[in-house]
């Protein structure tokens, strides 16, 4: 009896062995499946911020970066020239000033004074990105620091006074450039800054003649611009109209004159046969007395062709 209590006792030890060590080896291949779905979220996240960090980086360096900033807010203005202008009516890199190395970003087409089309005056556009300065004044802002917003104000007001003054000095160069040029500054907030510090559009504009410009405002202008090519387009054809109708006139006054000399000749034509037939009738009275030969002897008589042969040729 004791052998076979031992014998179920190990029965009974070996079934509970096997069982836990199933359970356990379930239990731990669960865990290990959930930490390595676990990991491989974190490989994928960390992934993801690594991206993120990448696409951060390269902002900050488009917005730290003069030349980079400088050619986003040129392309900027780019589309938006082309959204609203013709191909035809703006150029790129224009040289304003003969024999200067000098080029302006954009330059818009206007009409000259006379009828070559190459006869045009530019109206220069250049774009100007103050980012540091303007991002400056906007954290003193945000932490109401009243001397560093005086500060970050006066350095912003010098920045684009002195891009106002340059584009002037360079680009401006009247008869063959218009009286003024235009500083498009590529966003809302940069330009809505500018035009609240009092005076300074007005003193831009009386000092260097350079008119300042946000993305709405260039766009209005630039949409007014193309009204006025369409009127100007509309009183050039309306000219050749004018023109064609003064030529038609030209020629139907002479023919009104030749259509009078038509009328004279037949008038007098006219009066040569009424004077032609009152002679006729005045002849038929003088041979009422003359006795009429026959058809065939006065055609022998006079020479003359029977009248079936003159038909028949």
């Amino acid at each position: 009896m004791r052998e076979a209590n031992e014998k179920k006792l190990e029965e009974m030890r070996r079934t509970v062995d096997e069982k836990l060590q199933g359970t356990l080896e379930k239990r731990l291949g669960e865990s290990f499946k959930l930490v390595s779905e676990r990991l491989d979220a974190v490989h994928k996240g960390l992934g993801e911020m690594q991206t993120l960090a990448t696409g951060v980086g390269d902002l900050k360096n488009v917005l730290t970066n003069v030349k980079v900033r400088g050619t986003w807010a040129e392309y900027q203005l780019e589309a938006i020239l082309e959204q609203v202008l013709t191909p035809e009516q703006f150029d790129r890199n224009v040289a304003t000033k003969e024999g200067s190395a000098e080029r302006v970003e954009f330059a818009i087409r206007l009409p000259g004074r006379g009828d070559d089309p190459d006869d045009c005056v530019w109206l220069p556009i250049d774009s100007k990105f103050p980012q540091e300065d303007y991002l400056r004044l906007a954290e003193a802002a945000r932490e109401g620091d009243a001397d560093s917003v005086a500060q970050s104000t006066k350095e912003l007001l010098r920045s684009v006074t002195q891009s106002a003054k340059t584009i002037s000095d360079k680009y401006l160069n009247p008869p063959q450039t218009t009286d003024f040029a235009v500083l498009y500054l590529p966003t809302e907030g940069l330009y809505a800054e500018v035009l609240r510090q009092p005076g300074l559009i007005s003193q831009l504009q009386q000092d260097h003649r350079v008119v300042i410009s946000g993305p709405t405002t260039i766009a209005a202008l630039l949409s007014s611009l193309r009204l006025g090519f369409r009127s100007l387009a509309i009183e050039k054809q309306a000219s050749e109209v004018w023109q064609v109708l003064a030529a038609v006139k030209t020629e139907f006054g002479k023919f009104g004159g030749v259509l009078d000399k038509v009328k004279k000749q037949l008038a007098t034509a006219s009066n040569t046969i009424d004077e032609t037939q009152t002679r006729t009738r005045a002849m038929a009275r003088k041979l009422r007395e003359v006795e009429q030969l026959p058809g065939g002897e006065s055609d022998e008589l006079l020479e003359l062709l029977p009248e079936d042969e003159l038909e028949s040729d």
